[in-house]
């Protein structure tokens, strides 16, 4: 299938340290060739940030790099292979099975990033599917992630959506597209998972040291690599999960193969924000039983982080019990980081001093979600009107209130702590992504109207600065907007 590949020598370089350190985790691939392929949408800032020209990335060369049909110089393309549970149940062999991963580029500070296409075609991992992407899922990703960089969370980015020309049959027939993504790795534990399944310690030791050179290199001096390794990305996911719940965000598909040893956000598929605040939010449409509810997010990142230790377990000693040990005692930090992650996460929302006493954030937050809960109150809106009430306003928060007593009584036991408006603003966003207005956009795209997706864009980027004119930006889903349901896009 290389026969007709296209290559270019110098005006893109692609190192390839995946594909040649772990070729048993790595398919030579190429993606499919595009009809009439389009830039869509680039993102600019972020291919200054990759020293990459955005010029060239315009041109057919660099068209061709992002869909996959053209190879630069000494780059080794890859359908990555890992394994995974989804929605609880054990999934042997998945795998890049509409994705490829170009090689690696190292961006102005140095640091090693993977250039990944999605949509780019079939794969020997796409088990009956097309391999293919439309436009409306590739940019939903495009928006959901800048506006998660720009929320301050740890995520794979979004270089460029290009458009294929091709049609692609859904539901409908939608036009198609290829999303080029960029990522501190796509190293997940669906990785190590697939790994340990073999058997083969030493190829698990090589995807371990792998990860550690790439992620967590003080892990290396550890007495216990592998062990430091594990608690490095405990540390991370309960970073990270905290970050989603304190901006109502939900992933929508934890599966194992979706938590990046990285600590990044990745797969924005069926996610979406919360708006009223309910703990049982589920938006996908797979997600029948609520398993990936906005309430269940820090559990289910537990229980992924319990099968990425059972899949170490042959690294973290030869003798199986003291492995479980090793696992049981590092899994068990897990849940005092996720809550010194969230509880300071809610101090800086409330604008409490830092000095305060945990219980007392914990209880003021309880009951204050509680009141939101009762009142079906707006997340986003709701803390953004408390720097208001902090100023002495408190009719922006009061009006989205059935029970005006109760938040009442909260006001004045909450401002009697001299809460500080200015930092409450720096940390609770004006805009998100809203879903009515992302699914506008998107509608909007697909029939070939970019305008509301930029405009969508310039106002995720900059959450935090409220501005005159934007106001619709700022404001929940109508109720005629209904229930909101999102689709993986496969």
């Amino acid at each position: 299938m290389f026969d007709g590949m296209m290559t270019t020598p110098v005006t893109f370089l692609l190192s390839h340290h995946f594909a040649s350190e772990l070729p048993e985790l790595a398919l030579p691939w190429q993606g499919e060739e595009t009809p009439d392929p389009q830039m869509l949408v680039l993102n600019e800032a972020l291919a200054a940030e990759l020293g990459l020209d955005t010029g060239a990335l315009r041109s057919p060369e660099g068209l061709g790099l992002m869909t996959g049909t053209v190879v630069p110089f000494d780059a080794k393309p890859v359908a990555q292979a890992y394994a995974g549970h989804q929605f609880g149940g054990y999934a042997p062999r998945l795998g890049d099975g509409r994705a490829l991963l170009m090689g690696e580029l190292t961006d102005r500070e140095g640091r090693i990033r993977d250039l990944h296409l999605k949509g780019s075609g079939r794969t020997p991992f796409s088990r009956g599917a097309d391999g293919r992407a439309a436009v409306g899922p590739m940019l939903r990703e495009y928006v959901m992630s800048e506006a998660m960089q720009a929320l301050g969370v740890p995520t794979t980015r979004s270089l460029a959506v290009v458009g294929t020309g091709r049609r692609i049959q859904r539901e409908s027939v939608l036009p198609g597209a290829v999303l080029a993504r960029v990522a501190s790795s796509h190293l997940r534990v669906g990785s190590f998972q697939l790994v340990a399944a073999t058997d083969d310690v030493e190829l698990l030791r090589r995807l371990a040291d792998h990860a550690i050179e790439r992620h967590h290199p003080d892990t290396a001096s550890a007495e216990n690599p592998y062990q430091a390794l594990f608690e490095a990305v405990v540390t991370a996911q309960a970073d990270l999960v905290a970050r989603w719940m304190l901006i109502g965000f939900v992933h929508g598909v934890m599966n194992t193969d979706n938590m990046t040893i990285s600590g990044e956000t990745i797969d924005y598929g069926p996610c979406a924000f919360m708006e009223a605040h309910d703990p049982a939010a589920v938006f996908s449409s797979i997600d029948v039983d609520g398993r990936y509810a906005y309430g269940n997010q820090a559990g289910i990142a537990e229980w992924n982080l319990a099968r990425f230790a059972e899949a170490l377990l042959p690294l973290f000693d030869d003798d199986r019990d003291r492995a479980v040990t090793v696992a049981t005692e590092s899994l068990g930090t897990y849940r005092a980081k996720y809550r010194s992650s969230y509880s300071a996460g809610l101090r800086a929302k409330l604008g409490l001093p830092s000095g305060l006493d945990d219980a007392v954030v914990a209880e003021l937050s309880e009951s204050l979600f509680q009141l939101f809960h009762v009142s079906r109150v707006d997340w986003t809106t709701g803390f953004r009107a408390l720097g208001s009430a902090a100023r002495g306003d408190a009719e922006p928060l009061r009006g989205q209130f059935i029970d005006l007593p109760s938040i009442d009584d909260w006001l004045n036991r909450w401002r009697a702590l001299n809460p500080d408006p200015s930092a409450m603003d720096r940390v609770n966003p004006v805009y998100i992504p809203r879903n009515h207005l992302v699914e506008e956009a998107l509608d909007a795209a697909t029939a070939g109207d970019l305008a509301p997706v930029h405009q969508l864009l310039e106002v995720v980027q900059h959450p935090f600065d409220e501005r005159s004119g934007l106001e619709r930006f700022a404001t929940p889903a109508p109720e005629s907007f209904g229930r909101y349901t999102t689709y993986c896009g496969t």
